[in-house]
């Protein structure tokens, strides 16, 4: 069992869900995040003021998937998710030691579904 978290541009969402959906990966987690790398944010006047923006907007996706589904599942990220700018975003891949479906109790890959 894996965890995949892939932070994406918040404009990408919609195709990165279509991509997924086409992945047949349909159980995911969407949060929003704040956060920076290479493009190091920016600057803008506000009110006469010079501010630096330097941590953008970004989303965070979390699906915890079987080892069958980590190909298919990280191919889908990246096909909604590239754009081939600085900022497309970042995946993450870490194993999970267990899992646990509160309604039912069952563990491990058949909680995963």
């Amino acid at each position: 069992m894996k965890l995949i978290v892939a932070y994406i541009q918040p404009e990408r969402l919609n195709a990165v869900k279509q991509a997924l959906y086409e992945a047949e990966v349909f159980k995911l987690s969407v949060t929003n995040a704040l956060g920076c790398g290479q493009q190091k944010g920016y600057h803008e006047t506000y009110r006469g003021a010079d501010v630096e923006v330097n941590l953008l907007k970004k989303v965070r996706i979390e699906i915890a998937v079987n080892e069958a589904f980590v190909k298919p599942t990280v191919d889908a990220l990246i096909k909604g998710a590239r754009t081939g700018k600085i900022g497309d975003g970042k995946i993450f891949i870490s194993d999970l030691t267990d899992c646990i479906r509160i309604r039912t109790g069952e563990t491990g890959h058949d909680a995963i579904g």
